[in-house]
C-alpha cells in the first residue's frame, strides 16, 4: 500500500514538472512567436525599420535556441536526479587526460545545439565529472551530433569532404581545450558547487527533477534572451559595406566570418545552410564559421557566464575562438 501511494507521488510529481516545463516552454514560443509578427508593425509606427528588423533577428535566434534550451535542461535535471556518481566514474577513465577524448566522442550522441550543452555540462561538474571532460563535451555535443552532420551534408550536396571537414576540425577543438583546461585550468575559475559534485547535497528523485528542469530553465533562459539582444544589436549596426571588404583577402574573410559566427548567433542545425549561402567566402572561411559558431557566440558566452561565472566565460571563449580558427583552418587547408 506505501509502495503504491510512493509511485503515485512520484508519478503526479514529474507529471507536474513536465507538464510546467511543456506548456511554459509553449508559452513562451507563442509569445515570441505572436510578438515577432506583431512586433515589426508596432515598431514601425513608433520608430524605424532598422528597430523592426532588431526584432525580427531577437525573435528568430531566440526561437531558434528555446526548444533545444528545454531539451538541455531536462536531460540535466535528469542526469542531477537520477544517475549515480558511480556510473560517470566507470565509463569515463579516471585520467582527466583519457577522458577528454572519450567525452568528446560522446558528444556525437546528444541531438542538441549549445543551448542544451551549457546545462548537460553543469550537471556532468555538479555529478562528479572531471571539468576538463564535461567541457570537451560542452563543445563537441552542438558541432557533431548526427542532426549537424546531416544539415551540413544537405547545405553542401555533394560535398562530403565539407561535412569531413566539419567533424574532424570541431572534434580537434573540442579534445584540445579538454587537454588545456588538464595542463592549465584552475578550480577557482569555477563556481565551488561544480569542484566536487556538489549537486549530491539536493533532494534526489522526481522532486529533484522537477526543482532542477525549473530552476535551470528559468535561469539558462534569461541569458538566452541576453544573448539573442546582442546578436540583433550588432546585425542592425554593422552595415553590409563593410563586411563586402574582408572577401577579397583568404585570411581576413577567414577572420570575419568566425567574428560573424560569434555575434550572429546561428543555431548549430541551421548553421550550415548560412554558410552555404556565403558563396563570396572561401571553403576554409567557411568551415571556419560552422566550427566556431556552435563553440563561441555571444548566446553561448552569456549562458556560459549565467552557468559558471563571467571570468570563466571570459576566458574560455577566448582560448576557443582561437583554438577553433587554427583548427579550421589546418584541416580546411588539408581537406579543402
Amino acid at each position: 500500500m506505501e509502495n503504491g501511494r510512493n509511485a503515485a507521488d512520484a508519478a503526479r510529481v514529474v507529471a507536474r514538472a513536465l507538464v510546467h516545463a511543456v506548456v511554459g516552454g509553449v508559452a513562451l514560443l507563442a509569445v515570441v512567436t505572436v510578438g515577432s509578427v506583431l512586433g515589426p508593425m508596432v515598431v514601425l509606427d513608433l520608430a524605424t525599420p532598422a528597430m523592426a528588423a532588431w526584432w525580427t533577428v531577437f525573435t528568430a535566434v531566440t526561437v531558434q535556441g528555446i526548444p533545444f534550451l528545454l531539451l538541455g535542461t531536462v536531460v540535466s535535471a535528469a542526469i542531477g536526479a537520477f544517475v549515480p556518481e558511480r556510473v560517470f566514474r566507470r565509463v569515463l577513465p579516471k585520467n582527466p587526460a583519457l577522458a577528454v577524448p572519450v567525452a568528446g566522442a560522446a558528444g556525437a550522441v546528444l541531438p542538441g545545439c549549445e543551448c542544451a550543452s551549457v546545462p548537460v555540462a553543469d550537471s556532468l561538474m555538479r555529478r562528479g565529472v572531471a571539468p576538463a571532460a564535461a567541457l570537451a563535451f560542452l563543445l563537441s555535443a552542438p558541432a557533431i551530433n548526427p542532426v549537424v552532420l546531416v544539415a551540413t551534408s544537405i547545405a553542401f550536396p555533394g560535398d562530403p569532404a565539407m561535412v569531413g571537414a566539419r567533424l574532424v576540425s570541431s572534434l580537434a577543438t573540442a579534445v584540445a581545450m579538454g587537454w588545456l583546461w588538464v595542463r592549465f585550468g584552475k578550480e577557482e575559475w569555477l563556481p565551488t558547487v561544480r569542484r566536487g559534485g556538489g549537486a549530491a547535497s539536493g533532494p534526489g528523485g522526481w522532486r529533484g527533477f522537477r526543482d532542477g528542469l525549473q530552476h535551470d530553465f528559468l535561469h539558462a533562459g534569461g541569458f538566452l534572451v541576453l544573448g539573442a539582444a546582442a546578436a540583433a544589436t550588432f546585425n542592425i549596426l554593422v552595415p553590409r559595406s563593410v563586411l563586402d571588404v574582408f572577401t577579397g583577402s583568404p585570411w581576413l574573410s577567414v577572420l570575419l566570418l568566425a567574428v560573424l559566427a560569434v555575434v550572429l548567433c546561428v543555431c548549430s542545425e541551421a548553421d550550415a545552410f548560412v554558410a552555404a549561402s556565403l558563396t563570396g567566402f572561401s571553403p576554409t572561411a567557411r568551415l571556419a564559421f560552422m566550427v566556431v559558431g556552435p563553440m563561441v557566440d555571444l548566446k553561448l558566452i552569456a549562458l556560459q557566464a549565467g552557468t559558471f561565472g563571467r571570468a570563466f566565460a571570459v576566458r574560455f571563449s577566448s582560448v576557443t575562438w582561437v583554438v577553433a580558427v587554427v583548427s579550421s583552418v589546418l584541416v580546411g587547408g588539408w581537406l579543402l
